[in-house]
């Protein structure tokens, strides 16, 4: 297939356009001109490069037209730490969003996805279905919420089947620093002392790898349209997993359970039914002790890496 792809140098971004150009789809990438595309590795070569924002009308709209793919997977957004969930930049996304889906209507493609987020949902204290109530508490879950409720409405007057999925939390190789998995590995590798909350949380990660292949199957399966939950279906006790964590980093580190206040808002179960994304064939191929061993492996040779140069 011809895939059109934005935010492909993020983090999640990076590995769906690694499986599809490794599964022999045709990949058109957007990437702002001053974005970093370090993720993007060896597969860089082997994609088009579009040199643009998605505040570049002009410059989008001809490369779609050029391009004419036959699906467009939107999964850039700005605003994505926590310091910016209540940043008024997240109403920009709403726009960028539901002008890329009537651009991708214009350009003749049948199919949009976009990436949504849990955030749509709000606080839950069991495991969330795609029909539960959104209550979202951030601008970041309503931002996600109206983009993605108006950018099905408008594929569907369109006629483009369209799926809008909703990310729980990931993890892997090349993620983001300041998330919980990746700034622990640091911090114990450094021997640094890690505080953390009472980690009384039921939370379900989910591999990024996991993560594209849901992707993937929303891009190729005919009957993927609307709302689906992407995440992990177990969902243990936090604590159980920065154990674990801690146990293949350095066992004999003590961890600060309990010297951090929890949030006001915080969420004490992220819990996802996936069973809509299971009927169509999904299931997440890497376990909780895998995909830890390989982050922490990955950090350590990139730590190698940089020490060496």
């Amino acid at each position: 297939m011809r895939i059109f792809v934005t935010g492909a140098s993020g983090f999640l971004g990076s590995y769906l356009v690694t499986d599809l150009v490794a599964r022999g789809h045709e990949v058109v990438v957007l990437l702002r001109p001053a974005s970093s595309d370090w993720r993007l590795g060896e597969v860089r070569d082997r994609l088009q490069v579009v040199a643009a924002g998605l505040d570049d009308l002009s410059g989008l709209r001809g490369a779609l037209r050029a391009f004419a793919p036959e699906a467009v997977v939107h999964m850039a957004w700005r605003g994505v730490a926590g310091a910016d969930r209540n940043s008024p930049v997240q109403a920009t996304n709403v726009a960028d969003t539901v002008r890329l889906a009537d651009l991708a209507a214009e350009a003749g493609a049948k199919i949009f996805v976009g990436a949504g987020s849990q955030a749509e949902y709000g606080p839950y204290d069991r495991a969330i279905r795609e029909d539960d109530a959104p209550r979202p508490t951030t601008l970041y879950g309503m931002a996600k919420l109206a983009a993605g409720s108006m950018a099905l409405r408008l594929c569907e007057e369109r006629g483009l089947r369209a799926a809008w999925l909703r990310i729980f939390s990931t993890y892997g190789p090349n993620d983001a620093d300041h998330w919980l998995i990746p700034s622990m590995i640091r911090n114990l590798r450094s021997g640094q002392h890690m505080a953390l909350t009472a980690c009384e949380q039921r939370w379900g990660f989910l591999h990024a790898r996991d993560a594209a292949s849901a992707f993937r199957l929303a891009i190729t399966h005919d009957a993927a349209n609307g709302i689906f939950n992407v995440g992990s279906p177990d969902a243990p006790p936090l604590r159980e997993t920065v154990t674990r964590l801690r146990d293949l980093v350095d066992p004999g580190a003590v961890l600060g359970f309990g010297e951090l206040a929890y949030r006001p808002d915080q969420v004490m179960v992220l819990a996802a039914d996936v069973s809509r994304a299971l009927a169509l064939g999904w299931k997440p191929e890497v376990s909780l002790d895998e995909g830890l061993r390989e982050t922490v492996n990955w950090h350590d040779a990139t730590t190698s890496s940089r020490k060496s140069s």
